[in-house]
């Protein structure tokens, strides 16, 4: 016979939906988190609870706002190019892949009728 499974109990199953569907948040969501435990009239513990994330992701998101604000203060202007720059770049560079392999073509098609007038 096979050994009876015990079911799990419910708060076990919400914790599973909870972790597999777990949450993505913006960039503005993000800073909006950061700029309300930096005013300060919260915890960030109750900050934590009221977004229902945890510590680790608070306090690495308030890190990663603030070097970024000091990067940019310093006047470092680096930033992420957009989907539209991205594929843009990758059409420029495919353009010039198909004119480096022409003109190779066309270099070589000339060595070799060069090398029939020696």
């Amino acid at each position: 016979m096979e050994p009876e499974k015990k079911k799990p109990s419910a708060t076990a199953v919400v914790k599973e939906i909870k972790r597999r569907t777990k949450r993505i948040f913006t960039a503005e969501e993000k800073i909006k988190i950061v700029v309300e435990g930096l005013r300060g009239e919260e915890s960030i513990a109750a900050i934590c609870r009221k977004y229902d994330i945890h510590p680790n992701s608070y306090f690495t998101w308030s890190k990663e706002f603030m070097e970024a604000g000091k990067r940019r203060l310093n006047g470092d202007v680096i930033r992420e190019a957009t989907r539209d720059e991205v594929a843009e770049l990758k059409a420029q560079n495919d353009e010039l892949k198909r004119e480096l392999a022409n003109l190779y073509l066309e270099t070589k098609s000339l060595k070799k009728s060069l090398n029939g007038y020696k």
